[in-house]
């Protein structure tokens, strides 16, 4: 296998993440607009991954971000304490009191339904974790003293500010250097990049931090517009023409990029907000994976998917499998995510083997 994983004997954690964690308010089947109460999660797509990872697959996780120091960022810690994911790597930044300085991020998330789409209002200026500079997190330390298996992040927190590209590209180097697997989710949300320098701002970036990463997630939006490579003719549908497209892009990627040790993506195509096509396709070594069968997929809430389709990739890489059964894990784990409320997986390694072995939605009693 190509990956070459530190060994858990020698490492604090499987897995760490760097990135933003909002307070997610949530209509449930109503709009945003005329709610008059909301249900709180915590969600991110960085941090998404390592939840996934420790609540539906066991392993050791920790989240690198920063908090308001105030009610608000003690409750997100205890939605992260909840998940068992580590926060002794969380950072603290006094509360001005009114959030002139420093404040912690909201995102208001309706699921959408049938016609309707789902609707993200994030409200997330001044916020700590956007405020973390080069040399406020010892990543030698961090990779090298107490070790890492893999680090993960992504491009939504490498478009928060210009500091955070920079963390980010200090963490991903410092993590190449001890020996850690690096996986990098382009993530593109062109809200984030728009008042930065747009989509010319958002390819310097991640082509720059790209030449660290081990394993490259993203969609053909994400590849085309992180890092300007084009897939033509892509319809709206999951059919072999798109992913032989797809393919061909791929195999453009990883000419220019070698350092790239595998790449992913679901592949999905929105007939409705509640039913989505949905399947996966991992690129190891020269060969392509595709997930073993394509769902149509009903769907409660959509948000966090292709986070939890990420950490079950990675879990299937880290416990030695090659990215035949890793997009395995990936796709059926993403699939459960979206049966539940909520960013974060609420599925069982149990209940994830089970679908990839091609069991059914009869009742469990």
């Amino acid at each position: 296998m190509s990956l070459s994983i530190r060994p858990q004997t020698d490492c604090k954690f499987d897995l760490v993440s760097l990135g933003e964690i909002m307070l997610r308010l949530d209509p449930g089947e109503g709009r945003i607009r005329t709610s008059r109460e909301f249900k709180a999660w915590e969600g991110g797509g960085e941090y998404n991954v390592a939840r996934g990872l420790r609540r539906c697959f066991g392993l050791r996780t920790s989240v690198v971000t920063a908090f308001a120091d105030n009610e608000i960022g003690r409750l997100i810690e205890d939605f992260i304490m909840q998940g068992g994911v580590d926060v002794s790597l969380i950072q603290w930044m006094p509360y001005d009191g009114l959030g002139r300085e420093v404040r912690n991020g909201l995102n208001f998330t309706e699921r959408g339904f049938g016609v309707r789409g789902a609707v993200g209002v994030p409200d997330r200026g001044l916020t700590a974790a956007s405020q973390l500079k080069a040399g406020d997190v010892d990543w030698d330390d961090l990779f090298g003293n107490q070790g890492v298996r893999w680090f993960h992040t992504g491009g939504i927190y490498a478009a928060l500010s210009e500091s955070t590209a920079e963390v980010t590209a200090e963490a991903v180097q410092s993590a190449q250097k001890h020996g850690t697997i690096v996986s990098y989710d382009l993530n593109y949300r062109p809200s984030l990049w728009k008042s930065i320098g747009g989509i010319e701002k958002a390819q310097e970036v991640n082509r720059s931090i790209a030449r660290n990463v081990d394993v490259m997630i993203g969609n053909e939006e994400d590849f085309t517009a992180c890092l300007g490579f084009e897939v033509e003719g892509v319809d709206e549908n999951i059919s072999n023409i798109q992913v032989d497209k797809f393919k061909n892009m791929i195999e453009q990627v990883v000419s220019e990029f070698p350092n790239f040790k595998a790449t992913a993506t679901t592949l999905r195509s929105v007939r409705t907000a509640t039913v989505n096509d949905w399947g996966a396709i991992c690129w190891q070594d020269g060969s392509f994976h595709e997930a073993t069968h394509r769902a149509e997929l009903e769907i409660l809430d959509r948000v966090g998917g292709g986070d939890s389709f990420a950490s079950g990739l990675i879990y299937g890489f880290l416990a030695g499998h090659d990215g035949d059964v890793a997009v395995n894990y990936g796709a059926a784990h993403g699939a459960l995510a979206m049966t539940t409320p909520g960013d974060t997986s609420m599925a069982t390694l149990a209940e994830v083997e089970k679908l990839m072995s091609g069991g059914g939605a009869r009742v469990v009693r």
